[in-house]
């Protein structure tokens, strides 16, 4: 694989480590030390993918998430030392595709940097029309578009992702094991909180009371399925 990466870190022995050990995967990985000097270099060499840390001088991490997401769709990985998952919530919120927590194996990095790659290509190729009919979203797969009573729902690509996934099969359960293998593209190495920060951030976009789901249903001790048609 010679996609590109762009690593954002500020500690040097941690980027120099995790730069090492991406190369050694097979990616051309170029580095920057703060966000002001990533958006820089995001912004020249247009990588195939940002591993970006949280926790960033001048510019943190977050603000650059932001501001990739405002001009492309370029599949971001966050790194995060905190224990809080506020960090996930947010990140994920502002459009990232998956986070990993401080300290990582490699073997972990380089599974979800090609998941997120692999899932970035998926999305980014050739696509049959198709309209799905969620209660009252109509979800356009081809367009990669989410309306619900003709307002235009804005998702992140995961969010979509996730939603087209369960909406495809009304009433069939999915296991948050299979739901990262599906959507995330992993599974032993993933972590199963991933998924249910994912559907509530999704319910919070797509149904009328998030508190009480009427499209996006928790199956307790199961996992989460879509609503059947009603009729």
């Amino acid at each position: 694989m010679d996609a590109r990466i762009l690593l954002v870190e500020d500690d040097p022995s941690i980027r120099e480590v995790t730069a090492l050990g991406l190369s050694g995967a097979g990616f051309d990985v170029t580095t920057a030390a703060d966000g002001a000097e990533a958006l820089d270099r995001w912004r020249a060499e247009r990588p195939d993918l940002v591993l970006l840390d949280v926790m960033l001088p001048r510019l943190d991490g977050l603000e650059v998430l932001r501001a990739i997401r405002r001009e492309a769709t370029t599949p971001v990985v966050m790194l995060t030392a905190r224990a809080d998952t506020i960090d996930v919530v947010v990140g994920l919120e502002s459009g990232a595709d998956d986070y990993v927590r401080k300290p990582f194996e490699m073997p972990e990095l380089v599974a979800r940097v090609r998941a997120a790659l692999r899932r970035h290509q998926a999305a980014s190729g050739p696509d049959e029309s198709a309209l799905i009919n969620l209660g009252p979203l109509r979800i356009d797969t081809a367009g990669r578009t989410v309306s619900r009573d003709g307002a235009d729902v804005a998702l992140t690509r995961t969010e979509f992702d996730l939603l087209v996934e369960l909406a495809q099969h009304p009433g069939q359960v999915f296991t948050r094991e299979v739901l990262l293998d599906h959507v995330w593209g992993y599974d032993y190495l993933g972590d199963s909180r991933l998924v249910d920060v994912a559907v509530g951030r999704l319910r919070a976009k797509v149904e009328t009371d998030a508190a009480n789901p009427a499209l996006i249903l928790t199956v307790r001790g199961a996992g989460y399925k879509a609503a059947r048609p009603a009729g």
